[in-house]
């Protein structure tokens, strides 16, 4: 097994980050991960590290200026923490010899995500992007639609992901030169699904942002318009937005049907299908699972068995590089070119996982990014 062994069949971890999405669904995820086990957590706020040390029943937590002390307990650590830090924290872990699983988007730059892929291959550790939908049976059935000739030949894919996020939440407080914004957000998933629907990657990028006057979007874009060009001529199209009514959903277009998701990329909830075929439409129901847990176990049997991650280094670097794609389209109102990338694996039916849903956990001092209190 690469990076650093260890003596039991599961996997020990450390949640760097404390933040809405660490509370409500990382944490509480270890309960059916079983080959996982939740070991300490690293935050830089002292209340929210001794009431979850309480809460989850560790022996030891730590602030940010002690993570080499944690990283010295686990053998893999989970980083939950805003976008321009992920590089870091992910670099010292594996210099460290631990394993990485980290929130996506991958990095706010393409470098950085190299650098993180570097790092991992100079110390021998796993290194995945946590797509938990690559779990999700859901999305993994709209895999097989897209390739089993269900709906024809799949030509178009479009999509819209919005929520009302309030003024002073991180995703609007940073800059999108720090990851802050809706297309780090939340375009990052029309972007992973567009390219593992059409099984390739887009060729061209044009990309327009509008903003309303409002004063929490002074230093990020309020949505975004994507057009990706993928080959044989086919096109992806998603808004996303932070100042619109929730929305969560994708329309997948063929030559004799389509299939739209909706919701399609929640996690508090369950996915829902409605495939249209010849004039017939047909309902499917995915009921809620715990994602979270699904992606957990993943990492952890493949750092158990040797295995490299399918949501690798290089899947969480295939959507940053179009998200900066989409900024420099829109600033210069001219699309932009993409190189090819290296041929990589992409989510299969076999992948799914299944792992109930979990009550809803106690948070300290979070809120949701609409505002609400977890």
């Amino acid at each position: 097994m690469s990076g650093r062994a260890t003596s039991t069949h599961k996997i020990r971890y450390a949640v760097v980050g404390l933040g809405h999405i660490a509370q409500v669904a990382v944490l509480p995820a270890f309960k059916t991960a079983n080959n996982s086990e939740l070991a300490t957590i690293v935050s830089g706020d002292p209340e929210k590290r001794e009431k979850l040390r309480r809460q989850y029943r560790l022996e030891h937590v730590y602030s940010y200026d002690d993570y080499e002390r944690a990283l010295a307990e686990v053998d893999a650590v989970y980083l939950a923490l805003p976008n321009h830090l992920h590089r870091e924290y992910a670099v010292r872990a594996a210099q460290a010899h631990v394993h990485v699983l980290c929130e996506k988007p991958m990095a706010v730059t393409e470098e950085e995500c190299q650098a993180m892929i570097n790092a991992a291959k100079e110390n021998g550790i796993k290194l995945m992007i946590a797509y938990r939908l690559h779990f999700e049976a859901g999305n993994l059935a709209a895999i097989r639609l897209a390739q089993d000739s269900t709906l024809g030949t799949v030509q178009l894919f479009t999509s819209e992901f919005a929520q009302q996020v309030t003024e002073g939440n991180i995703r609007v407080s940073v800059s999108v030169s720090e990851g802050g914004g809706p297309v780090y957000d939340m375009g990052v998933y029309c972007i992973n699904a567009a390219r593992y629907l059409f099984r390739d990657e887009p060729t061209e990028v044009f990309a327009t942002t509008a903003s309303n006057r409002e004063s929490r979007f002074r230093k990020v874009e309020e949505m975004a318009s994507v057009v990706m060009r993928f080959p044989q001529d086919r096109i992806a199209t998603f808004t996303c937005s932070f100042g619109a009514a929730d929305v969560s959903r994708y329309t997948l277009i063929g030559t004799k049907g389509l299939l739209m998701a909706d919701p399609a990329y929640e996690y508090a909830g369950a996915i829902k299908h409605q495939l249209t075929v010849d004039g017939k439409t047909k309902t499917r129901k995915f009921p809620k699972r715990d994602q979270f847990a699904a992606e957990i176990a993943y990492f952890s049997d493949c750092i158990l068995n040797d295995k490299e991650p399918e949501p690798s280094g290089l899947e969480g670097l295939a959507d940053v590089r179009v998200v900066q794609a989409i900024y420099k389209s829109a600033g210069s109102k001219r699309s932009v070119d993409l190189p090819a990338l290296p041929n990589k694996p992409r989510p299969t039916v076999q992948q799914e996982i299944h792992r109930p849903a979990h009550e809803k956990p106690k948070t300290v001092k979070t809120k949701s990014p609409s505002g609400e209190a977890a």
